[in-house]
């Protein structure tokens, strides 16, 4: 009997349906090369100064300055009046970060295309620039009409914050998957409920999961947009610093510092509860 060939009992069209080796990809050296050359042009126009900063002179005035903050001001009256400060900060962020909420999801609707692509693009353009102008802008700006105080800040959060998180919302809710909707569309169920039922809920958890971590970053900005006079510990901070007043600003600090350790500990508990 005449041997097999391995050749002969080959199927013909196997080559064929057999899959190629991946093209070799050049976009990812040549992105990494392009960040390689912005990092050593950054480095090479910034005039860095480093042996400057490192000298005796420099790290002896820096000891003597930070000497002057120690020790805090602990005084009960200006204790009372830090917590006041601290209260009125979380609120800021609290209210703003609230109401960005709101206006953030009113924007993702169109942003994710639920209304055609003409009012996404033009949304999309909306939020690019309301967060572009970062806070303190916001806040200079709003000062203007409100008047100094948390007001004006509270509303600087809230621009801000809803450019932010409508764009994300509109990213989660195109990420979503549209088998569900259209199954419930098809079987009868109005759009919004449709919407409320099967896209949402898919959305939620990374919706609620951006919502925490901008109210951590809004915390870190009210306690700054109080520079420019928009109350709460910033505020405090600015004053006492101006006039070189270094204890109590070393008290305003520490309250800056455990305010954002508490939200932080409670956002990221929250998070680990979100995600169980």
């Amino acid at each position: 009997m005449k041997p097999a060939n391995s050749s002969t009992n080959m199927n013909p069209g196997a080559s064929a349906t057999m899959p190629l080796p991946p093209a070799r990809s050049w976009a990812m050296p040549i992105m990494a090369l392009l960040l390689l050359l912005l990092v050593a042009a950054s480095f090479a126009t910034l005039p860095l100064q480093w042996s400057a900063f490192f000298t005796v002179d420099a790290l002896r005035s820096m000891g003597e300055f930070l000497a002057g903050f120690a020790p805090p001001e602990l005084s009960t009256p200006f204790l009372v009046k830090t917590g006041w400060a601290t209260l009125e900060t979380l609120s800021m962020s609290v209210l703003g970060t609230l109401l960005a909420v709101a206006a953030g999801m009113l924007l993702a609707l169109p942003a994710a295309g639920r209304f055609g692509r003409a009012p996404r693009a033009l949304v999309r353009v909306l939020l690019n620039a309301l967060r572009s102008v970062p806070e303190l802008v916001w806040a200079s700006i709003l000062l203007i009409a409100a008047g100094l105080g948390p007001f004006a800040g509270t509303l600087a959060l809230a621009a801000h914050t809803s450019g932010v998180l409508g764009r994300l919302f509109a990213d989660a809710l195109e990420n979503t998957a549209p088998l569900p909707e259209q199954s419930l569309r098809t079987n009868g169920a109005a759009p919004m409920a449709a919407f409320f039922y099967a896209t949402l809920p898919q959305a939620l958890p990374q919706m609620l999961s951006y919502t925490l971590y901008r109210w951590e970053n809004n915390i870190r900005a009210a306690a700054i947009l109080g520079v420019v006079g928009a109350g709460g510990l910033g505020q405090m901070l600015k004053y006492h610093l101006s006039l070189f007043q270094m204890r109590p600003a070393a008290t305003v600090i520490l309250g800056m510092l455990l305010l954002v350790a508490v939200v932080d500990a409670l956002s990221f508990a929250l998070r680990r509860a979100l995600t169980r």
